[in-house]
């Protein structure tokens, strides 16, 4: 298994980080995990393709983490003319909430009868799912959303990599955390319990409870960006734009 971060920022830009998106490739195909209103610029300009996705897995439905499957589905039908599957799988409610989307920001479009075969999936949390060799599962967390928001497990290739959404500390991110060999945290702020968000201090108290192999933060605003030297110090793996690693 195979990560690239695509996007790691906040919802506001802080560092000129693009929104959350991050490209996983396993032995039989690509999937992007979360994809953000600035997902499809952030792809072009690495040189990724957007069709090689085989399926786009959301954490929760916020326009930073979802926001920019509008414009993917778009460019699929009328510019990059996609002809193969696109499967969306997401918390209970995405069908209707990436419905909503395309109508806000092009008017008729949730309508459009598409050029390739879309699959778009309300996954219930603590569900098992099987997406080709990944294995897929979810659990709800602490930040509203409209819909459940979740934090979720992918196992592939022999490796699983856990990703915490966002949320602020529920004792759903040790069960989610357990033994993975990357766990991907959201770290808001330094210290603190800031609304639906995690703090770094908190993620420190919790660190040896979270039993994962190597633990790296993302979703990091400025302040946490301005410490990013003393963080890594403590250990701790931080995601930026373009870093890829093999689990």
């Amino acid at each position: 298994m195979r990560l690239t971060v695509i996007g790691c920022g906040d919802a506001f830009g802080s560092g000129g980080r693009a929104n959350t998106c991050f490209w996983i490739e396993t032995k039989q195909g690509t999937v992007a995990l979360d994809f953000g209103a600035t997902s499809l610029v952030a792809l072009k300009r690495v040189g990724l393709d957007p069709n090689r996705i085989d399926a786009v897995i959301l954490s929760h439905l916020h326009g930073d983490h979802f926001g920019g499957l509008p414009f993917l589905l778009l460019d699929a039908q009328f510019d990059s003319r996609r002809a193969t599957p696109l499967t969306i799988i997401g918390p209970v409610g995405t069908s209707g909430r990436v419905a909503a989307a395309m109508e806000v920001f092009f008017p008729g479009s949730s309508g459009n009868k598409w050029r390739f075969p879309l699959t778009i999936m309300d996954l219930p949390c603590r569900t098992a799912h099987v997406f080709a060799d990944l294995e897929i599962w979810s659990t709800e967390v602490v930040h509203p959303s409209g819909t459940p928001s979740t934090a979720v497990r992918i196992k592939a290739d022999g490796r699983t990599l856990a990703y915490s959404g966002d949320t602020s500390w529920t004792e759903a991110l040790v069960e989610v955390a357990d033994g993975a060999d990357l766990f991907i945290s959201e770290c808001y702020r330094m210290a603190g319990a800031p609304v639906a968000h995690l703090a770094l201090d908190t993620i420190e108290a919790n660190r040896a409870r979270l039993n994962a192999s190597r633990i790296m933060l993302t979703h990091m605003s400025a302040e946490v960006l301005a410490h990013l030297p003393a963080i890594e110090a403590r250990g701790y793996l931080v995601a930026h734009d373009g870093l890829v690693l093999d689990l």
